[in-house]
């Protein structure tokens, strides 16, 4: 089939041209255009850069590229008002075909919804650098365990009701935010509906993501998440470059859903209140952090197993610095830990959001709940604490083996 190409130089030509689109047009923006009004692919378009440069910026306040179905959006820079959508979705489409983001980066939000008549879909990413966004007015917003979740810079949300709704995904490439200045809400946010519509993906893989929810402080039934698997299936989860929180209840990591393998190969990091490391709800087959999870926020624990469980679960190192920050909490059965450089922590009692509601924790180092049922527990270069009036460990669930190496050590008295 013969692709009908078209280069645009300017807004008028730009609109004209989709206007005027037909199923297997590709539209070449040539240069960086300015004050566009908001655009809409037709079906089967194609929006590209010509070159290097090739941007578009939207009048104040306006959306920016909508698209239909089976559209292609790459090789372009697109910015919006931050609250606004620099890329979204006509959801008046009853399937989405597939919609493919490559090489796109943007200020403003990214959100691919299956509402209203959207039924179907594929959704493919390779390559989107959000450099700024601010998610925090997005709903509807998943709810549960006692909490509601902020969207992301980037949401795919299947909301419907009918769990015959499945839209898939292959998502690779995602970065949102910046050290000094993190994306406001979540950064990766991809989920289903409780009971209803389903997204399944093969691929989430991200690079650099800096995001601050800025949930009012004491707020307890707020979270977001760095990068949150909320109500989806995905087998492979991917985090190449590091993920940064800087807020009150802003997780790095969260699942409610289903992973097959989750890998972390950068710091894991939080620097708010009720900040987790990484925190499950779902299930994992494997979760393999290779770098650091360190934490600085009042009740900003290490890793939780609240929910779900995980069969395989190993740690480069664990550290938390504030009050009521454990380092590991676990409190379900689960399969093998095993914790390569140690765990440690620095603080003493304080308050922490557990499951919506705040409860008053020691920053115990390896805290086993009652519930947990372990096969097995091995835990190199030690467990540390720095506060007199907090065990450095509390078993009250089942191990079927424990390995320490390192030994256990408090402020007070040393080694054990």
């Amino acid at each position: 089939m013969t692709v009908d190409v078209i280069t645009v130089v300017s807004v008028e030509e730009l609109v004209s041209a989709l206007a005027g689109a037909g199923a297997s047009r590709e539209v070449r923006v040539e240069g960086r255009l300015e004050r566009v009004p908001e655009v809409s692919l037709p079906p089967g378009v194609s929006l590209v850069g010509a070159g290097p440069g090739a941007g578009l910026i939207f009048a104040d306040q306006a959306d920016g590229v909508r698209l239909t179905r089976d559209n292609l959006l790459a090789g372009l820079r697109l910015e919006a008002a931050a609250t606004s959508r620099a890329v979204c979705n006509d959801t008046r489409h009853d399937a989405l075909g597939t919609l493919t983001l490559r090489d796109v980066v943007t200020v403003g939000r990214v959100e691919i919804v299956a509402s209203d008549a959207v039924r179907s879909g594929h959704v493919v990413v390779d390559g989107l650098d959000i450099e700024a966004a601010d998610a925090r007015d997005g709903t509807p917003r998943p709810s549960g365990y006692g909490v509601e979740v902020l969207h992301g810079a980037f949401t795919l949300h299947n909301r419907q009701q009918d769990p015959g709704v499945l839209i898939t995904c292959d998502l690779t490439g995602l970065s949102a935010g910046r050290k000094d200045a993190p994306v406001r809400g979540g950064g990766i946010f991809v989920s289903g509906t409780d009971g209803g519509g389903r997204v399944t993906g093969t691929r989430l893989h991200t690079g650099t993501v800096h995001s601050d929810g800025r949930i009012p402080p004491g707020t307890p039934g707020q979270i977001s998440g760095g990068v949150f698997v909320v109500r989806a299936t995905v087998t492979e989860v991917v985090n190449h470059g590091p993920v940064t929180t800087y807020g009150p209840n802003d997780m790095v990591l969260d699942l409610w859903g289903a992973v097959e393998t989750w890998t972390a190969k950068a710091p894991i990091t939080s620097h708010g209140p009720s900040g987790i490391g990484f925190v499950n709800f779902g299930t994992i087959d494997r979760l393999t952090i290779t770098a650091p999870i360190e934490t600085f926020g009042t009740g900003a624990r290490g890793f939780n197993i609240y929910d779900g469980t995980v069969n395989t679960i190993e740690f480069d190192r664990i550290t938390t610095h504030a009050d009521a920050a454990v380092g590991v909490q676990i409190s379900k059965p689960f399969g093998t830990l095993t914790v390569h450089h140690g765990i440690e922590t620095h603080g003493g009692t304080g308050e922490s959001l557990v499951k919506g509601k705040i409860q008053t924790l020691a920053a115990t180092a390896l805290s086993l709940q009652p519930g947990t049922r372990a096969t097995a527990i091995r835990i190199d270069g030690g467990i540390t604490t720095h506060n007199d009036d907090v065990p450095a460990v509390e078993i009250h669930g089942t191990v079927g083996e424990f390995t320490l190496t390192g030994g256990i050590h408090t402020r007070a008295t040393g080694p054990h």
